[in-house]
């Protein structure tokens, strides 16, 4: 079954058009690696557990590897390569196929005139590898694909701000809470497979909905 969801994903992936910011070229640019691999006869992907850091937006948070664009990455994918090699010390090679990206995102972590663009890219890997996370990095966590499909563990959670209590979509995987951006890629990816948009634009409305209480 995981091969050929993996299968299906990567022919999806390549009919896919990802969506691009309008004004990405004027944004500050990011980008992140999902990383899918077949673990013992099931799908995976990876993700990882940020390290509690002050002045860290996503502090915390559980996110996929990945960073801003330095002067030196010609690309989002090159960002997402060296990021990757980084924060879990995984060095994407040519083996390691990028099988396609998904749509960019906004962020605004700090509050900018135009904010951030984030890209999502995605890798088949199909070695054994060994992780060294470096200090931004608290846990490395493989989640089965067939753990996010199943809509019986879609949950909530509340999201703090301000003094009020905001429920938020996520998913609760083994104790870590997956939400926000991540669930946003994550979404885009799940539909997809399932060749809709149903998750993608129901929480696109609660993340709509949280950013304008953020600037109300």
């Amino acid at each position: 079954m995981s091969v050929s969801l993996l299968q299906l994903i990567e022919t999806r992936l390549g009919d896919h058009t990802p969506g691009k910011k309008l004004l990405r070229r004027l944004m500050k640019r990011s980008a992140v690696a999902m990383i899918l691999q077949v673990r013992e006869g099931e799908l995976h992907i990876l993700m990882i557990k940020r390290a509690e850091r002050e002045g860290d937006p996503w502090s915390g948070h559980m996110a996929f590897p990945g960073g801003r664009m330095d002067s030196i990455d010609a690309n989002g994918y090159a960002v997402a390569v060296r990021e990757t090699e980084e924060e879990v010390g995984l060095n994407l090679g040519e083996e390691d196929l990028c099988i396609g990206r998904l749509s960019d995102l906004h962020a605004n972590p700090y509050r900018g005139p135009l904010g951030m663009a984030v890209s999502p890219f995605v890798f088949r890997l199909d070695r054994e590898v060994t992780f060294t996370p470096n200090h931004e990095v608290a846990e490395v966590v493989w989640v089965p694909l067939e753990f996010l499909l199943n809509r019986e563990n879609q949950s909530e959670m509340t999201w703090r701000y301000r003094g009020a209590k905001i429920p938020m979509p996520c998913y609760w995987y083994q104790g870590y809470c997956i939400w926000g951006l991540s669930l946003m890629m994550l979404g885009e990816l799940l539909d997809l497979v399932e060749g809709g948009k149903s998750r993608q634009s129901r929480w696109r409305r609660r993340r709509f909905l949280r950013r304008f209480r953020r600037k109300s």
